[in-house]
């Protein structure tokens, strides 16, 4: 399995993002606009940039996000909104939003490992996407976990988006809708990932 191995404050710089949009608290000393200062980005680089860090948020390769994009394309509705939305419906999303996991890698890493059931099934694909009505839930073998107790005490300040109707006593959620563009909780202009795949 490929994965993205790149230290993540030094990507956060890159691209422009804070790292608490990727769930850790540490700050870069270094000045992020340094860079912007010297040069002027083109066209072709500001919408590659915004791809690559929706891209990076999620922890995507290449391949599955211009499948996300085709798919989004098709929907009726705004293609980028529809990816957005899309994105945030990734299991391992749903599960770092719900605070059961310090940042999206490791959301991903827990679901491989059938920590989590949906709708009662256990399910182990961070890919798979969540619907209306669903009900994502911590296994009840991993409920008395050490692992899980830290993560829970450690992101207890985490906002739930509205989208989630949260039950921290069950340390379980309902999907109570799909989320939209005003629930995305970061900086992203993606028309401009559109405009670059329309090429």
């Amino acid at each position: 399995m490929a994965r993205n191995r790149e230290p993540i404050l030094k990507r956060c710089k890159a691209l422009g993002i804070s790292p608490m949009v990727m769930g850790i608290s540490k700050e870069t000393k270094r000045n992020a606009q340094d860079n912007r200062r010297r040069r002027k980005d083109s066209e072709y680089g500001l919408q590659l940039k915004e791809k690559q860090k929706v891209k990076f948020i999620y922890g995507m390769l290449e391949k599955p996000f211009r499948k996300y994009f085709e798919i989004a394309a098709k929907t009726e509705g705004v293609a980028g909104e529809n990816l957005l939305s899309m994105l945030e419906t990734r299991l391992d999303n749903v599960v770092f939003r719900m605070g059961l996991a310090m940042t999206r890698r490791e959301a991903r890493l827990l679901v491989v490992h059938g920590h989590f059931d949906v709708n009662g099934a256990r399910v182990d694909i961070p890919s798979y996407r969540v619907a209306e009505g669903d009900v994502i839930s911590l296994r009840d073998k991993s409920k008395n976990s050490v692992k899980f107790k830290e993560i829970i005490e450690s992101t207890k300040g985490r906002i739930v988006p509205l989208w989630i109707d949260m039950n921290k006593e069950n340390s379980s959620c309902t999907i109570s809708r799909l989320p939209n563009r005003e629930d995305i909780d970061y900086e992203v202009e993606e028309h401009l990932i559109v405009e670059l795949y329309s090429k």
